[in-house]
């Protein structure tokens, strides 16, 4: 196993990957959609949370990442001694009718095999997604984890529609025509977008020798502002494995948002899934939804350390990535969050 970092779009830079190296990561993972745009979230250390009528700004203007631009970041990356491992989710401007089932989503999935296979020239082995309507959304900020430190979580349903013009937590269109909410659907036909989805992409991701990995629903409720989730119980990450049986149809396995559900075992989730992992989110958590906090590492309801004994038992040989963690009261909270995050997990490794 290997240790990475998750850097936001603004975090590409050689401070942060030499950050990352002086933890002993040697992997990362890479957000190129900018979750920062929207004025009020100014807390560009900690994770986007937005709000209803904000969400996390606007998305991006449709275009493809280049192969240019790709490997130019990879190129960065790699003269910090680090390797590039995964792109975590598409621009919301590049899929919104994928997602949504709208007139344009063929036009769409056709960019999509193109970023794909753009991708896979570059080199970068895995990209993660989140097939979903509201996204990340209805997460609260406070001083959750130990001593106070600033953390999110959740206290109850965000039952607020999504505007239209909005898709995951971001604004592709905010035209006046736009005016109105996303209409209400049920959860078959969301499987029928995702099966459309992968239909189309898995075959071009074959070929291109990247894996898609599926995120689960985060917070893992069956609806989240009036939109039905798609993994929001472990059992369905099986259904969408069977979708589409492929080497490239795999998950970004989130131990945080599994341990959230309300349903099954985090560990039995763990011991079922590790063939398909690309990579892990490796945080903590204490409660479930509706009502859960993101801790430290150290102090949450999941056993870390019996997780990677499983993990190893299965010969999962990927990346973990701490993703997030609760911020530290010093001049630099994110940085030492994800220090002692790290520093964790260097030290729960070398007891393996």
């Amino acid at each position: 196993m290997k240790l990475g970092f998750g850097l936001y779009s603004h975090m590409l830079d050689k401070d942060h990957y030499q950050f990352a190296r002086q933890c002993g990561a040697t992997h990362v993972v890479v957000h190129l959609v900018d979750y920062f745009n929207n004025r009020q979230n100014t807390d560009t250390e900690g994770q986007p949370v937005g709000n209803e009528s904000m969400g996390w700004g606007n998305a991006g203007d449709g275009s493809l990442w280049s192969l240019e631009r790709l490997l130019q970041i990879k190129k960065e990356i790699n003269a910090a001694g680090l390797e590039w491992e995964a792109i975590e989710n598409f621009d919301p401007s590049m899929w919104y009718d994928v997602l949504l089932d709208g007139p344009d989503k063929k036009r769409q999935i056709e960019l999509l095999k193109e970023q794909v296979r753009i991708i896979g020239r570059a080199g970068i082995p895995v990209v993660g997604y989140n097939f979903s309507l509201a996204g990340v959304a209805g997460r609260i900020t406070g001083p959750f984890a130990r001593g106070g430190a600033m953390s999110v979580g959740m206290a109850g349903v965000d039952n607020a529609p999504v505007p239209n013009g909005m898709v995951w937590n971001m604004y592709y269109d905010r035209t006046p025509a736009q005016e109105g909410f996303l209409p209400l659907i049920e959860h078959e036909e969301l499987w029928k977008r995702v099966q459309y989805f992968l239909d189309e992409l898995i075959p071009v991701a074959e070929e291109a020798g990247v894996k898609l990995a599926a995120h689960p629903d985060d917070p893992p409720m069956p609806y989240i502002r009036q939109t039905p989730r798609l993994v929001y119980q472990p059992r369905l990450y099986q259904k969408l494995l069977d979708m589409k049986v492929s080497k490239s149809n795999t998950l970004e396995f989130c131990l945080g948002s599994i341990a959230e559900m309300q349903e099954g075992d985090v560990y039995a989730a763990t011991e079922q899934y590790a063939p398909h992992i690309a990579y892990v989110h490796f945080r903590n958590v204490k409660g479930k939804v509706p009502d859960y906090r993101e801790v430290f590492l150290d102090e949450g309801d999941i056993d870390m350390m019996k997780i990677l004994r499983i993990l190893k038992a299965n010969h999962f040989n990927g990346v973990l990535i701490p993703d997030h963690t609760p911020q530290m009261n010093c001049n630099a909270p994110w940085h030492s969050g994800m220090a002692y995050a790290m520093g964790y997990m260097k030290a729960l490794m070398s007891q393996l």
